[in-house]
């Protein structure tokens, strides 16, 4: 059996073992490991398996994931989500769908400090959705802007997903976290405009809430000034090369928990959870990492990117039709395998085709993190919808995913114009 067959054959594989519920890491070793001893020998592999485990445990760039991890969970253990909240819906709740902007933009805020889709599902359907409740809003607008303004997570920087892609590709962490501000600002517009033309077309889903004065507005400021202040120190020191992006999160992690500290509202019970958190999510991530180097050894002496490669420069097509059959590949995957099993899965597979036709790795890396999003709110995976259900069991599946169904559309324009305009995620990284 030839080499290209076993890769075949391997990856098959493991997206069955990730649709049995295996866990992706363990997954990604099993078939890596596997694989790779069957195409060149046993202890060829069983000496990859240890190295890639041990490199990726002991690589100081993986250092940035608990640093940005500790930023985001001791800011939630804080209240800080609530904060932001608070202020948004002091200055928009008062018009149609008010609360509903409110929310997206609080997910935008929050996702600029944890990184993480479910985290900030999670802390804005726990503040945001008994407010719209409250107000009479319909269910199906108030948990689908919640469940897709979460997504914002995996988009706006710090991105976990931006990390593993990194890693992956040997790309710029620093100038993938810049390239997503731009795009993260762009798609929290167009859920904005989502809510305003629901609104609109039926004042019913999203009735203005109570009109509260400047005076209340301009106090509310306090808990966004800090936050914001924060962002632009980590974000501004990044972009200005002061910070390298551990660096950045290690000065993020700190401001965090001064903040925290000064406002005393961060109890120690909280620090302790938010630290476990940290643990716990880190851990996963460095496993899955391995896992992932592993597997991607695997394919890479399987030689399939680069055959992969040959065949499709070889067939001939504009660049440009196979980039689209490659975002479709992504669209239809995103579906049914979790954001980071996706990425893990076919980087190692399709960067390579990417470099050959001469696409920006940056670009690129921001295109296949706006289309995962799209994964995170279909079925049958759908995780932030699920998250969701898990917070207000009470609004039926059926009706979160029915939300989120018009900000899918404002996604899919928002892929199309980072594919017409794709100075969008490359202008900034650039002035770096």
């Amino acid at each position: 059996m030839s080499a290209a067959c076993i890769g075949i054959i391997g990856s098959i594989g493991l997206v069955v073992l990730i649709l049995l519920g295996i866990p992706v890491a363990f997954a990604m070793l099993a078939v890596g490991l596997l694989g790779f001893s069957c195409v060149v020998s046993t202890g060829a592999g069983l000496n990859i398996l240890a190295q890639d485990v041990f490199s990726s445990f002991s690589s100081y760039s993986l250092t940035v994931v608990p640093m940005f991890m500790i930023m985001g969970t001791i800011s939630f253990a804080s209240g800080a989500s609530g904060r932001l909240f608070d202020s948004a819906n002091k200055f928009f709740g008062h018009h149609r769908g008010g609360l509903s902007t409110a929310t997206i933009g609080t997910c935008a805020a929050f996702a600029a400090m944890c990184g993480s889709a479910n985290a900030a599902s999670a802390a804005l359907g726990k503040v945001a959705l008994p407010e719209m409740e409250k107000y009479n809003y319909s269910p199906v607008l108030s948990s689908g802007c919640v469940a897709c303004g979460g997504t914002l997570g995996v988009l706006i920087p710090p991105s976990t997903v931006f990390i593993i892609y990194g890693i992956l590709t040997g790309t710029s962490i620093g100038k993938l976290f810049i390239s997503g501000i731009v795009p993260g600002l762009l798609l929290t517009f167009l859920f904005m405009v989502v809510v305003y033309l629901l609104c609109l077309w039926d004042p019913e889903m999203g009735p203005a809430a109570q009109k509260v004065s400047w005076r209340e507005r301009m106090a509310s400021l306090g808990g966004i000034i800090e936050m914001l202040t924060l962002f632009i120190l980590v974000m501004g020191g990044l972009f200005a090369g002061i910070f390298t992006p551990t660096e950045a999160g290690g000065v993020g992690a700190m401001g965090a928990l001064i903040i925290a500290l000064f406002r005393r509202q961060l109890t120690f019970s909280g620090f302790r959870i938010a630290v476990k958190e940290t643990v716990q999510i880190t851990c996963m991530m460095f496993t899955i990492i391995a896992g992932a180097t592993v597997f991607g050894h695997f394919i890479a002496v399987t030689r399939i990117p680069i055959e992969l490669s040959e065949a499709l420069i070889s067939m001939d097509l504009p660049r440009s039709v196979i980039m689209m059959l490659i975002i479709l590949i992504y669209f239809i995957g995103g579906c049914f395998l979790d954001i980071l099993a996706l990425i893990l899965l076919t980087v190692p597979i399709f960067f390579p085709v990417i470099v050959s036709l001469g696409f920006d790795p940056i670009w690129f890396g921001v295109i296949i993190v706006v289309i995962s999003q799209i994964g995170a709110i279909t079925p049958p995976v759908g995780i932030c919808v699920y998250v969701i259900h898990g917070v207000k069991p009470d609004i039926p599946l059926k009706t979160i995913f029915k939300g989120c169904v018009p900000f899918l559309a404002a996604m899919i324009v928002c892929v199309g114009l980072l594919i017409i305009f794709p100075g969008l995620a490359t202008f900034l990284p650039n002035l770096m």
